[in-house]
């Protein structure tokens, strides 16, 4: 039996980030991973996947960015690395290897059971992010068992794929991005569209994350979200990180070869059927979009920021099928590129909600001492994001500080 003040499950940047903090105030902790340091770094994205967010904004407590392009983008080694040198300049007590099994109260604290052994502890910090589990719809299951089908966690490039066409099935930020891999490798390639979320890669002379940055829509507090849930279910960006300032939309795609069609609804063998609705899902972003720019341009003016304003096209597409024949078409793949889930099966207290997901104010659960990191939106717009990951552990820790000021020391 191991004992120990806190226990924080994850080594990504949430977990580590939240090390850090704990070893500043002298709090006795381990940080459990089921995997390697950044495991899902190393094994869970495509070969050519880059971040999102310039490498100016990489960067945690008590490390930042400083290497020679600052206006780059962190390849997916670069991140592993980035966060392995963290790991190790901070001396995180990271048990690689460490897969956690149950998790339950015991008398002030907790019990978490791993295969490795057992830790008692009077905090626990579940840093396991937010893209846990890809979600691979029920319909996926009526599709012929000739149709290979994957994950953006699970694909690596397009050799990795069989021959003949692809259907990408999600138009946010992963899909796009492999929808315009693939077009590029020669595939045919099929893109399902559903909500999404339009960006020009740069706006105005600059990178639209400086853009973001400087109006502080990055960093909203969810307290000032009129409905916080519909926020935190948002789609991803449409971006690629791309040091040349290339933007990825539907047209760009289109203009590849790429065809799209509305949102899948239905698969009935080798047929699947498509809702009318891409006209509609596509307006309703430019809509979104214009909002957000005449934002930029106000932010600018407030600026003296003198690049004149610029023009982004708006897009036309070509009028969809609404259903597809995947034999006759030559589909021989299917990527679920349709979001994350949660899976917290291992976790033995009563904090999760209807849909499994971990109940919580900035962080903060309803069971005493514990506490939960790296979810989209949870305390600011960016929480996702590396640095936002960082600003929350940091902010979340006066939380368990207090916390543990009130325990009798035993406790722990």
């Amino acid at each position: 039996m191991n004992r120990t003040t806190a226990v924080v499950i994850g080594a990504g940047q949430a977990g580590l980030a939240m090390s850090h903090c704990l070893g500043r105030h002298g709090i006795d902790h381990v940080v459990l991973e089921r995997g390697r340091v950044a495991e899902r770094w190393q094994s869970e994205r495509w070969d050519s996947l880059r971040l999102l967010t310039p490498n100016w904004m990489t960067r945690l407590p008590g490390l930042v960015y400083a290497g020679a392009e600052p206006d780059g983008f962190l390849s997916m080694a670069e991140v592993t690395g980035f966060l392995a040198d963290y790991a190790r300049i901070n001396k995180a007590p990271v048990e690689t290897g460490t897969t956690v099994r149950n998790v339950r109260r015991l008398g002030d604290g907790y019990r978490i059971e791993t295969e490795r052994g057992t830790w008692l502890a009077a905090v626990v910090v579940i840093a396991t992010g937010y893209c846990d589990k890809p979600f691979v719809p029920a319909m996926a299951a009526a599709l012929p068992s000739g149709v290979f089908q994957t994950t953006p966690t699970a694909y690596r490039n397009p050799a990795s794929l069989p021959a003949g066409g692809v259907l990408v099935v999600g138009a946010s930020s992963s899909g796009v991005q492999l929808a315009d891999e693939l077009a590029r490798s020669g595939r045919p390639v099929t893109l399902a569209v559903g909500q999404h979320i339009r960006l020009p890669r740069r706006y105005r002379d600059r990178d639209i994350m400086w853009w973001l940055d400087r109006t502080g829509i990055l960093t909203k507090p969810a307290a000032k979200v009129a409905d916080l849930v519909a926020a935190r279910r948002e789609p991803s960006l449409q971006l690629v990180g791309s040091s040349e300032g290339e933007s990825i939309d539907l047209e760009s795609l289109q203009k590849k070869g790429v065809r799209l069609l509305g949102r899948l609804v239905a698969i009935d063998g080798t047929r699947a059927s498509f809702a009318g609705d891409l006209a509609a899902t596509t307006a309703a972003a430019e809509h979104r979009l214009q909002r957000l720019l005449a934002k930029l341009d106000r932010t600018a003016l407030s600026l003296q920021h003198c690049v004149p304003m610029e023009r982004v096209p708006s897009i036309r597409l070509d009028a969809p099928a609404t259903t597809l024949n995947l034999a006759a078409e030559g589909i021989t793949s299917v990527v679920w590129a349709t979001g994350f889930r949660r899976d917290y099966a291992w976790l033995d207290v009563p904090v999760l909600d209807d849909a499994g997901e971990i109940v919580h104010e900035g962080g903060v659960t309803g069971a005493p001492g514990l506490y939960v990191l790296g979810l989209n939106f949870m305390r600011r717009r960016n929480s996702s994001f590396i640095a936002g990951a960082g600003d929350d552990a940091a902010e979340l820790t006066p939380n368990v500080l207090a916390h543990l000021a009130a325990q009798p020391r035993q406790a722990a």
